[in-house]
């Protein structure tokens, strides 16, 4: 990763030019900075960063929603409008679908060009640093809401303290579950300790586990599982962990694993996925910021600068943060 000046975008007709005020650094950037294999259809070199706010500083011919001075976030996953999962309002599996900071360039600049239909306006009252993580909210909330079934008094298990960890779990709260987070032996010094900070009761993977769950449950098992681990073993612990006739929600992308699924089966769990998110997600995100349900003023970490962007990436990488928020302002001051 390197700094390098770069020109000022010119907006096409049907795009605002956002400068950036603030930007988030998620998982899939890390996996980025490491170059993970889902990353190399990527045209390098590259603007990273997806999880942004920002202010519109001038606006294509056809752009009518937008004006100078409207602060703005981006929905950064881009349907074709074409194909059927477009025309089926499911554009979050678009077949054609391109993401900013992967397909094109990303966040971690001064100015970027956005298509008006990418947009999505952000009220007054939440601030620039807590609106740049509405994108990984959505997420969580397009998990909890559309795609669990939680409700008030189940018992809900969220694998994995990262990003979206933390923010499924506190979505599935404000739906009224009682929710539990688990970690691994690393995220012990940071991650697992800001759940605990965000109200959480937490738990380490290993001998604790069959006993918080007997705690929790009853022995019974968890009503809904969220595996946001993006770890191989996040499924086969999720298993053990929910009740029959209960459900698992696949967030993390797990990559392959084996295990055996009769067990599933003959216990009637519900497997589902959730993936990404669409302009409802982002407006629940956003009332739920607004709110306090999602505590964002918490979650985000500031320590950090893109001044110096190698010791966030390791930072994170390493589990010794959560969210970062850089404050891209930095870069052009």
């Amino acid at each position: 990763m390197e700094l390098i000046e770069r020109d000022r975008p010119t907006p096409a007709a049907d795009e605002a030019l956002v400068e950036v005020e603030y930007a988030g650094l998620c998982g899939s950037d890390a996996g980025i900075y490491e170059f993970e294999s889902a990353f190399e259809r990527m045209e390098l070199p590259n603007v990273i960063g997806h999880e942004y706010c920002g202010t519109v500083v001038d606006v294509g011919d056809d752009v009518t929603e937008f004006a100078h001075g409207d602060r703005v976030v981006e929905r950064p996953i881009r349907g074709c409008g074409e194909c059927y999962q477009c025309r089926i309002g499911e554009e979050n599996v678009c077949q054609n679908a391109v993401i900013t900071g992967v397909d094109h360039d990303g966040a971690y600049e001064q100015y970027i060009a956005v298509p008006e239909s990418a947009l999505h306006p952000v009220p007054d009252d939440v601030k620039s640093e807590h609106a740049a993580v509405v994108e990984p909210t959505s997420i969580a909330a397009r998990a909890v809401i559309e795609n669990s079934e939680v409700g008030p008094g189940d018992r809900v298990l969220v694998e994995g303290p990262g990003p979206i960890g933390q923010l499924t779990a506190q979505v599935a709260r404000a739906q009224g579950g009682d929710v539990v987070v688990s970690g691994v032996g690393q995220d012990t010094e940071y991650r697992l300790p800001l759940a605990r900070e965000l109200g959480f009761e937490t738990v380490t993977v290993g001998e604790e586990m069959a006993a918080k769950r007997d705690e929790v449950t009853d022995g019974v098992g968890y009503d809904v599982v969220f595996d946001t681990t993006g770890h191989p073993s996040g499924l086969t612990t999720a298993v053990d962990e929910v009740r029959k006739g209960g459900q698992i929600v696949l967030v993390g992308q797990t990559g392959e694993t084996t295990m055996p699924y009769s067990p599933l089966v003959r216990s009637e769990i519900d497997l589902q996925c959730s993936y990404a998110s669409m302009y409802e997600d982002f407006e629940r995100s956003l009332r739920m910021l607004r709110s306090g349900a999602v505590d964002a003023q918490t979650f985000t970490d500031d320590r950090f600068s893109l001044l110096d962007a190698d010791e966030a990436f390791e930072a994170f990488v390493n589990g010794e943060t959560v969210k970062p928020v850089f404050d891209v302002s930095e870069l052009y001051e």
